[in-house]
C-alpha cells in the first residue's frame, strides 16, 4: 500500500478512528496499531506477513535472554544468533539471486558451466528497514543501552509501527519504545505539525519526485544514444527526484506518526547545500548513516588504528551501505565511490576537520566559503546518482562518455 494512493488515504481514515476510539487503553492502542500495521503491509502480499512475525518473536526473545543473564557467553552467544539469523533472511531475500546470476556470469566468462540453481524470490517491501531495526535493539541491549522490552505487544508495535515499515526511518529502540510503551492523547499541536508535514510530503513526491521521474526514466530508458545535454537533463532530473521521493516518504511518516502521538527522527536536512561528504551523511538518509556509523563503521575500529585502516573501515561501510539499496552492482559502485570522496576530504588538509573557512567569526567569509564548498559537493553527489540510476555497469562508461 503506498502513501500517494488512494486506498491509503482511507485505510488511514479508518486507522485514525479505529485509534483513537481505544484512547481509554494504552495496551488496546498498540494492538489495533499491530493489526493496522500487519494489513498495512499484508495488503501487499499477506504471505510475508511471517518474515516480520519471525524477526519480532526472534529479537523480543533474545532481548529478554540479555535482561536476564549475566553470562558474558550466553550473552554473546544471543546476540550473535540474533544478528545471524536476520541477515540470514534479509541475504536470502534480498542477494540470493544476485550472488548466484553474479557468479554464473563469472563461470561462463571463464568457460565453465553456470550452476543450475534458480529460486524466483520476490523481495519483500521494507524488509531492510525492519531487519535493521530490530537489530539494532538486540546489539543495543546487548551494549546497555536500551532496556530490554518487557510486554510483547509492545515490542511488535515497534517492529510493525506501519508509517516507517517500508520507508522508514530506522528507530532505534530507546526513542521509540518509550513511546510505545506511554499513554497518547489527541494533541492539537501534534496534528498541525503532522498534517503539514503530510502536505509537505505529499508535494515532494507527486509535485517533485513523479515529474522529475518522467524525465529520468526518459533519459535512462535509452543510455547509450543519449546525447550529453540530454544526459545531464537526466542526472539532474534523477538528483531531484530521489530526494523527493526519499524525503518526502519519511515526512509523510513523521506526519503520520504525529497523528497518532508519536515522535519519528528527521531524516533528510537539506543534503544537497552539505559541503563535504561527512556533512552529506550527517544530513542525507540519516537514521540509516547513523546506524552504518553505530552498528559498523565504529565495531570496525572507526578512526582508530591509524590512516589507512580508517580508510579501510570507511570504504567497507559505505560498499555495505551502498549494497544495502539494493542488489546490484552499480549500488556497489555507488557506495565505493562515496567511501573514495569521504577518504578523499578526510586525506586533504582543507577538508580533514571541516572545510575551510565554514566557521569562520567573519559572516561574509563564512557564507563565501559555504557555497564555495557546496557547489563542488553538490557535483560530486549529482555524478554519483548516475552511478545509482544506471541499471546495469555495461551502461556506465556509455553514460559517462
Amino acid at each position: 500500500m503506498l502513501f500517494n494512493s488512494q486506498i491509503f488515504g482511507l485505510f488511514l481514515l479508518i486507522a485514525l478512528l479505529a485509534y483513537y476510539s481505544t484512547y481509554f487503553s494504552r495496551r488496546l492502542q498498540n494492538v489495533v496499531l499491530i493489526v493496522l500495521s500487519y494489513f498495512f503491509y499484508g495488503f501487499w502480499d499477506w504471505r510475508f506477513l511471517f518474515l516480520i512475525f519471525i524477526s519480532t518473536v526472534v529479537d523480543f526473545t533474545a532481548g529478554s535472554i540479555l535482561h536476564s543473564s549475566s553470562n558474558p557467553k550466553t550473552r554473546k552467544t544471543t546476540v550473535l544468533i540474533s544478528i545471524i539469523i536476520n541477515l540470514g533472511i534479509l541475504g536470502f531475500f534480498k542477494y540470493c539471486n544476485f550472488f548466484v546470476d553474479s557468479l554464473n556470469e563469472v563461470l561462463q566468462s571463464l568457460g565453465a558451466q553456470p550452476i543450475p540453481f534458480t529460486l524466483e524470490i520476490l523481495l519483500p517491501v521494507g524488509i531492510s528497514f525492519y531487519t535493521f531495526q530490530t537489530m539494532s535493539y538486540t546489539i543495543d541491549v546487548y551494549r546497555g543501552r536500551a532496556a530490554a522490552a518487557r510486554s510483547f505487544i509492545d515490542f511488535a508495535c515497534y517492529v510493525s509501527f506501519f508509517p516507517q515499515l517500508v520507508a522508514g526511518p530506522i528507530e532505534k529502540a530507546h526513542n521509540f519504545l518509550p513511546q510505545v510503551s506511554s499513554p497518547r492523547r489527541f494533541d492539537l499541536k501534534q496534528w498541525s505539525e503532522g498534517c503539514y508535514l503530510i502536505l509537505y510530503g505529499f508535494f515532494l513526491k507527486i509535485f517533485v519526485a513523479d515529474n522529475m521521474a518522467e524525465i529520468a526514466d526518459a533519459v535512462f530508458t535509452n543510455v547509450k544514444n543519449q546525447h550529453p545535454l540530454g544526459m545531464a537533463l537526466g542526472v539532474t532530473a534523477f538528483t531531484f527526484q530521489i530526494y523527493g521521493d526519499f524525503s518526502g516518504y519519511s515526512k509523510i511518516a513523521r506526519g503520520v506518526a504525529k497523528l497518532m502521538g508519536f515522535e519519528l527522527m528527521v531524516n533528510f536536512n537539506l543534503p544537497y547545500f552539505s559541503r563535504s561528504p561527512s556533512e552529506f551523511w550527517q544530513r542525507w538518509h540519516i537514521s540509516l548513516s547513523s546506524w552504518l556509523r553505530e552498528y559498523l563503521y565504529i565495531p570496525l575500529g572507526g578512526n582508530r588504528g591509524g590512516t589507512l585502516n580508517t580508510y579501510r573501515n570507511l570504504m567497507l561501510t559505505m560498499l555495505l551501505g551502498g549494497l544495502w539499496h539494493g542488489a546490484n552492482w552499480t549500488f556497489v559502485l555507488w557506495g565505493l565511490y562515496h567511501g573514495f570522496i569521504l577518504c578523499l576530504y578526510r586525506l586533504n588538509p582543507l577538508t580533514r576537520d571541516q572545510p575551510a573557512g565554514v566557521k569562520h567569526r567573519n559572516l561574509f567569509i563564512r557564507i563565501g566559503s559555504s557555497i564555495l564548498w557546496a557547489v563542488p559537493m553538490f557535483c560530486l553527489t549529482w555524478i554519483g546518482w548516475l552511478l545509482f540510476r544506471i541499471q546495469s555497469v555495461d551502461e556506465l562508461w556509455a553514460s559517462l562518455q
